[in-house]
């Protein structure tokens, strides 16, 4: 979800694993050289979700990364099917009110420009909650911890997995 702390916390996984991090929303940004904003405007949602699930698609495909998603990619089957055989998938669950504070106040939100965001926040995290569920290997509670102590938490879950499900060759 928009707010949850994905690239706080992917950045600083991937430091502490020594690899690289990517933000789909920046590589989107990077590729384009406009906002957010700007591709919703001029190609509708629609248009951001293609250009999404390319650079999902692209960056998946690499080894040694930590990605953050944007909040909508779970919305498509196919990223969804991309990120559950390419990775293991973090869902920082993170609560309608919470999210609410932390991004009441950022116009870079295209999908908050509404009449009433609070209630948009709360549709979406009913709409994608039962989806990053349905992928996620790891459900992290992203409520009021630290970004520390979600990637600690991230780091112990992921040994659990490795002893569960050993690497293939």
């Amino acid at each position: 979800m928009m707010g949850a702390g994905k690239t706080t916390v992917g950045k600083e996984l991937a430091r502490r694993r020594g690899v690289r991090f990517a933000d789909v929303d920046h590589e989107i940004i990077a590729r384009t050289g406009v906002s957010i904003p700007t591709i919703f405007e001029i190609e509708g949602e629609v248009g951001f979700r293609k250009r999404e699930s390319q650079a999902l698609d692209e960056l998946t495909r690499e080894s040694e990364i930590v990605i953050a998603t944007g909040g909508g990619s779970v919305l498509d089957p196919a990223n969804r099917a991309l990120m559950s055989q390419r990775g293991v998938v973090v869902y920082l669950n993170v609560p309608p009110q919470i999210l609410w504070e932390r991004t009441r106040n950022d116009r870079n939100r295209p999908l908050l420009q509404v009449e009433d965001p609070r209630a948009r926040i709360e549709e979406l995290h009913r709409a994608r909650d039962p989806l990053y569920r349905e992928v996620a290997d790891i459900v992290i509670d992203g409520g009021r911890g630290n970004p520390g102590t979600m990637v600690r938490q991230i780091e112990k879950a992921v040994l659990m997995l490795d002893k569960k499900f050993p690497c293939e060759p």
